[in-house]
């Protein structure tokens, strides 16, 4: 069995941000600004279990992608606080051509040549990766992010500005980024990372992996201890003609100034709603964004600037 280098060991017990030399590094990748939120993670990254786990292991015989890139990320504690779905604003219809994401992703991975029917039914066949199971009827599908949105807020997405946490939950740039699978597959692995579920399919195994990894990488997330672990103990028994993606743009949001009064019930920087939107900021969600008290709420959904 392949092993990773005790090199890795040590990058991944610093939790450093590591580029390997095969990796090159983004050029579109916004400077991270200064932000310190206080998280509150679940546990501590215990570099002692993590050593105890990767020590065992040695060079490998040959370049493994999988191993690059699990090198490349930090190892964080999880962000446990203010996630909201609706902070993902998705399926949008990107390129304007009537089908959003969802329908996107269904055209793509049909098995058969898919039929485009009114408001873009899209007809088609699919093999769900997690179960291997064919499915014909694409309500029967779930489009599913491979990193959960959930998971990501927790990885790092928490500091992210609006357009950029809707780029990643409409990421059509990478394959594996989202996927059509069975409804009860995905909600078998909800918002789980590879340290508390992996797909029943064991054929599938490594290209979720792969996968994952790559999204992380893709997208500069990062990984806790536990799921470090986990992903360890996979990688080095995958091999195969994986690349390493490409990087995605990722806006950190600035830290927000105070309102210009406590009463004022006024953005400090933005007249409307348009404005605020056209500069990257929104929504704002009610009991979780201060911004949302700036603005009328005229639908009352609790959601401004959507």
């Amino acid at each position: 069995m392949k092993r990773i280098s005790l090199a890795l060991v040590a990058l991944l017990l610093v939790g450093c941000s590591y580029q390997v030399p095969s990796i090159p590094q983004a050029t579109t990748q916004a400077p991270a600004q200064t932000v310190d939120p206080s998280p509150t993670p679940t546990s501590d990254a215990r570099p002692t279990a993590l050593e105890t786990t990767l020590s065992q292991v040695a060079e490998p015989e040959e370049r493994n992608v999988l191993v690059e890139l699990l090198a490349a990320l930090q190892i964080n504690p999880e962000y446990q606080t203010g996630y909201d779905r609706d902070l993902f604003q998705h399926w949008i219809d990107a390129d304007s051509d009537g089908c959003n994401t969802r329908r996107e992703v269904l055209i793509v991975e049909s098995v058969v040549e898919p039929q485009i029917g009114e408001r873009c039914a899209v007809y088609g066949s699919w093999v769900s990766g997690y179960d291997n199971r064919q499915i014909n009827d694409a309500s029967e599908l779930d489009i599913d992010h491979m990193v959960p949105l959930a998971e990501a807020w927790r990885s790092g997405a928490y500091q992210w500005s609006s357009q950029t946490r809707k780029r990643f939950a409409n990421d059509l740039g990478f394959s594996g980024s989202l996927i059509a699978v069975t409804a009860s597959s995905n909600r078998s692995k909800s918002d789980k990372d590879p340290a508390s579920w992996l797909p029943s399919n064991s054929s599938y195994l490594c290209q979720y992996t792969y996968d994952w990894l790559a999204v992380k990488y893709r997208w500069s997330l990062s990984v806790d201890a536990e799921e470090a672990l986990a992903l360890a103990d996979l990688v080095p028994n995958c091999s195969g003609e994986f690349e390493v993606p490409s990087k995605a743009e990722v806006v950190v949001a600035p830290p927000q100034p105070s309102p210009r009064s406590t009463t004022s019930g006024e953005d400090p920087r933005f007249g409307t709603c348009r404005e605020a939107k056209a500069n990257g900021y929104g929504p704002y969600i009610r009991g979780i964004d201060k911004e949302y008290d700036w603005y009328r709420d005229g639908d009352s959904d609790g959601t401004v600037c959507e």
